[in-house]
């Protein structure tokens, strides 16, 4: 699909177009029709006033014949008019405009023109003042005059502070690209010095923050792959020197055979939880794993039976209650605790706990504390951990848990170090 480039600028002046389009049909046209009524009513009343002045000759006050108002008088027997009323009327019969007059006031069509009218009755004369429609205009016209020009500066002012904010927020939206344009170029500079506090600051604070985590992941990257280049070039590196021993005759078959198949198994068990992260990484974006409830006392009993035979020296200590509920698949809890378990086994001196109550799982052993500086990124694959090994097991502790929707907290106790379980609250 191919878009057709519009500037900001343009919208903004298209903008700017319809809403003065929209303001002269309100001004030109709806505000008139909404001011008829009260231009009628000062009519009825411009009308009324001279009416009441008038005694019983029309002629008598020059300064009426030189209005826009006509005047009629019915009197017995005749019918008075105005010297003015054929220049505000042309009608051919006098008593045919009478007849049309019939309440005190009121308008008529004659002639496809309005006429407005206003009649006082006293004993047997009646006084009719007569006006035709151009007030109505004048007043549409003297309106218009009024607010116009008023209406057209402030507009225009308005139009004006638009062009310059917009041209201001253009500017700004171009660095932003620019930004962006260069997110991974270190010479280009990338400093945000927007001295407003608003949205788009906040876009360019939100773009550099996303370039920094962007040039930590890059850097994360590497480093990652130097430690997996590393941890697999070790077994690869005694498998091969156990290969030129044999067939240098240096070592006997048999026992070279032995550390490689050890090798073999190591590095096996390194692709597989490899593979296994990546998978992980898969699942979390599908909904393909059906959690349901577990019998977590049951899989810890299990996982227990499994390792206690590898250190006789460690206890293994179990407390459950029966009113807590977890949530999984039986294979991502074994997945979870056979980590968990295994490191456990290189560092606990005496003992290792669980406590699996108030639907949460703590595991503990009293092992050495583990560095503060090592704390924040325990769970990143591949990252340089206790005695300066590399691994992926808690990496897939935390990436399985948070799957099943638990979360999981590393706290050093008084002595020793524990795995704190529990369900996350977002999920």
């Amino acid at each position: 699909m191919s878009y057709k480039r519009n500037r900001l600028s343009k919208q903004l002046l298209s903008l700017i177009v319809l809403v003065f389009a929209i303001v002269f049909i309100c001004l030109g046209i709806i505000l008139p029709q909404m001011l008829i009524p009260v231009a009628e009513e000062n009519i009825y009343n411009r009308l009324k006033e001279p009416l009441e002045v008038i005694r019983t000759d029309v002629d008598s006050k020059d300064y009426l014949n030189n209005t826009k108002v006509g005047y009629i008088y019915i009197i017995p027997n005749e019918v008075v008019i105005s010297e003015n009323i054929h220049s505000i009327i042309k009608y051919k019969n006098i008593k045919n405009i009478v007849n049309k007059i019939k309440d005190t006031q009121g308008k008529f069509k004659y002639d496809n023109q309005n006429y407005y009218y206003y009649k006082i009755t006293s004993g047997d004369i009646t006084k009719i003042a007569l006006t035709n429609d151009s007030y109505i205009n004048e007043t549409k016209e003297d309106i218009l005059k009024a607010i116009l020009p008023v209406v057209l500066f402030t507009f225009a002012l308005i139009s004006l502070i638009l062009v310059v904010w917009s041209s201001i927020i253009v500017k700004k939206i171009e660095k932003l690209k620019n930004k962006v344009d260069n997110i991974d170029n270190e010479d280009y500079n990338h400093n945000i010095d927007f001295k407003i506090d608003d949205e788009i600051r906040s876009l360019g604070l939100a773009i550099e923050d996303m370039r920094i985590s962007l040039k930590n992941q890059g850097e994360y990257r590497n480093q990652m792959y130097q430690n997996i280049s590393h941890d697999f070039k070790t077994p690869l590196t005694v498998i091969k020197s156990y290969i030129e021993a044999v067939n240098d005759k240096v070592e006997k078959p048999k026992n070279a055979f032995h550390i490689i198949e050890e090798q073999t198994n190591k590095l096996e068990q390194k692709v597989h939880s490899l593979l296994y992260l990546n998978k992980l990484d898969y699942l979390k974006d599908t909904k393909d794993i059906d959690i349901k409830v577990v019998d977590m006392k049951e899989i810890l009993k299990e996982e227990i039976e499994k390792f206690k035979f590898q250190r006789k020296d460690l206890k293994f200590i179990l407390e459950t209650d029966k009113k807590s509920i977890y949530y999984g698949t039986v294979e991502h809890w074994e997945t979870i605790l056979d980590n968990l378990l295994g490191n456990f086994l290189r560092y606990a001196d005496t003992k290792i706990k669980i406590i699996a109550k108030n639907n949460r799982l703590i595991l503990y052993n009293d092992g050495p504390h583990i560095d503060t500086n090592l704390l924040e990124g325990i769970f990143t694959p591949f990252r340089k951990g206790i005695k300066g090994q590399f691994g992926l097991g808690l990496s897939i502790v935390k990436k399985t848990l948070n799957i099943l929707g638990y979360d999981v907290v590393v706290k050093n106790e008084k002595k020793g170090v524990s795995f704190i379980i529990s369900r996350d609250s977002h999920k």
